[in-house]
């Protein structure tokens, strides 16, 4: 049986829905020694931003049960850095290049976009509205509906790329944001970035991180992530990349289900740099096992029924 794993996100193309997730695959081509790029739907790098940043100080990453906290704080060589020596080794690269972009102001953003706009290799912007590991965790850009709508707004106008937003778990509602962005001009959606999370040495009476706070990642946290799609696939009409605990094929098909077009493997990378090509390949076998010719038939096919409010908080309730 012959079976297509094509998906779009929008109008863009992607020949499986697997692809990295920012800040755990590298800037570009650091892991093409475990997995060939070519194999991925696409690679999306770690947050660039206006100007180097050297991150936070040590000890920024602590180990969980079923994840990991990381504070490392958007960590880079800068726009024109990445412009100039990153962007030509990915030509070839036989993939999607999906370029994310970070900053503290409305304006930084803009000129990451306008930048970005004219390199052909990139072909999109996932705009880090989410990082919960700067500005001391106040996430301003994810938490408030308007000025993760003026954000957006700005790349739009900045560029003609396909632009998208990349939202934070760490909210009330997932779903008012979602239509901000997509009302400013997004594209496409990608949910959800950490959970902010702690860790304690209980002997030292100290925090694990030396930011005290950092952001939750990996399987812990798909539960969460699956929530959370589904309720921004309810609330938009536009695409949504699904981010969050994902480890197996099976796991990017049932976030397919939940409503996303596409799925990206981040922390599991740390744990087996290879998986994500295991997941590419087994993707097409656990497709002709259940009689599936195209992978985008299950997008967004979860059985389910209308969660209902209960004193302002969702939730499916049986009756």
């Amino acid at each position: 049986m012959t079976v297509s794993t094509i998906v779009h996100v929008g109008a863009l193309e992607l020949k499986n829905p697997v692809l990295s997730a920012s800040g755990t695959y590298g800037h570009g081509l650091e892991m093409s020694n475990f997995v060939s790029p070519a194999l991925l739907g696409g690679l999306v790098s770690k947050t660039v931003t206006r100007k180097p940043r050297p991150g936070n100080a040590p000890p920024r990453m602590a180990e969980t049960p079923s994840g990991m906290l990381n504070s490392i704080g958007l960590e880079n060589r800068g726009i024109e850095y990445y412009k100039k020596e990153v962007l030509p080794t990915l030509r070839g690269a036989g993939t999607r290049i999906i370029t994310n972009i970070g900053g503290e102001s409305v304006e930084d953003f803009a000129y990451c976009a306008e930048l970005l706009d004219s390199e052909s290799v990139v072909e999109a912007l996932e705009v880090n509205l989410s990082c919960p590991n700067i500005q001391g965790a106040k996430l301003p850009f994810s938490t408030d509906a308007n000025l993760a709508a003026a954000a957006i707004a700005a790349v739009r106008k900045a560029t003609k790329k396909p632009v998208w937003a990349k939202l934070s778990p760490n909210v009330t509602s997932i779903g008012d944001i979602a239509k901000a962005v997509e009302a400013a001009g997004a594209d496409a959606i990608t949910a959800i970035n950490t959970l902010l999370g702690m860790a304690i040495d209980w002997q030292k009476r100290l925090p694990l991180l030396s930011t005290t706070f950092g952001g939750l990642s990996g399987p812990a946290i798909k539960p969460v992530a699956l929530r959370m799609v589904v309720e921004c696939s309810r609330s938009v009409r536009i695409p949504i990349v699904a981010a969050g605990g994902a480890r197996s094929a099976d796991d990017v098909l049932e976030f397919l289900v939940a409503g996303a077009s596409a799925v990206q493997i981040g922390t599991w990378n740390f744990v087996d740099p290879a998986a994500i090509g295991v997941i590419v390949n087994e993707l097409p076998r656990l497709l002709r096992d259940s009689k599936i010719a195209d992978i985008a038939d299950l997008i967004g096919s979860l059985r389910a029924p209308t969660p209902v409010k209960f004193e302002g908080v969702e939730a499916s309730l049986e009756r």
